[in-house]
């Protein structure tokens, strides 16, 4: 007979259940790790409830309060969090649609992702960024066939850009026509006109 116990290893110990204590100090080292929402949190805090147990038993831990807390000590912002997120989606290559979508995912509420919207230039700087790193358009090695410029379209419109945006990138002549065109908002902007 075979013993499939590994020398050396340690039997896994029972999780004790959570008290009031332990899931202040789980929101806590949450929320000093990572840059997140209230919603997030809310989940995080529920998903440890569900796998650990409440050690009270009867007496269930009030959570929405906890993290109101939270953001009342200013340990959670949402406005700040979704600013973030949306920049770092932008610089990616994402587009207005996919930014919405990964905001509303984290619990951002409609109206705050409605004044975090990135603006027209925010988001031709983006379909710059997804054409430079795919390679996409005049940033590609090879010429554009039928078949390949309407993958490349259908990428774009993958990643939230708008139909217009996406032929606009793809259909330019060459790189520099491609960066005019998503910096020309910008130096409009900046007083200066070409």
């Amino acid at each position: 007979m075979v013993n499939n116990r590994q020398v050396g290893k340690q039997p896994k110990r029972g999780r004790t259940p959570l008290d009031d204590a332990r899931l202040r100090d789980l929101a806590l080292s949450y929320v000093a790790r990572y840059a997140t929402s209230a919603a997030k949190l809310e989940r995080y805090l529920a998903r440890k409830l569900r796998e650990l147990g409440w050690a009270d038993g009867a007496v269930p831990p009030d959570i929405p309060a906890l993290v109101a807390r939270y953001a009342e000590l200013g340990y959670i912002d949402d406005e700040g969090f979704a600013r973030a997120r949306s920049a770092s989606l932008l610089r990616r290559g994402y587009g207005l649609r996919r930014v919405n979508q990964a905001l509303g995912q984290d619990g951002i509420s409609t109206a705050l992702r409605e004044e975090v919207a990135p603006g027209e230039a925010a988001r031709r700087h983006a379909v710059l960024a997804l054409a430079r790193k795919r390679r996409f358009g005049p940033f590609g090695a090879i010429e554009l066939e039928r078949d390949r410029r309407e993958k490349q379209i259908a990428a774009m419109l993958r990643a939230g850009h708008s139909l217009d945006f996406a032929r606009e990138m793809v259909d330019a002549a060459s790189e520099e026509s491609a960066e005019q065109w998503a910096y020309e908002l910008d130096d409009e902007t900046n007083g200066r006109t070409n």
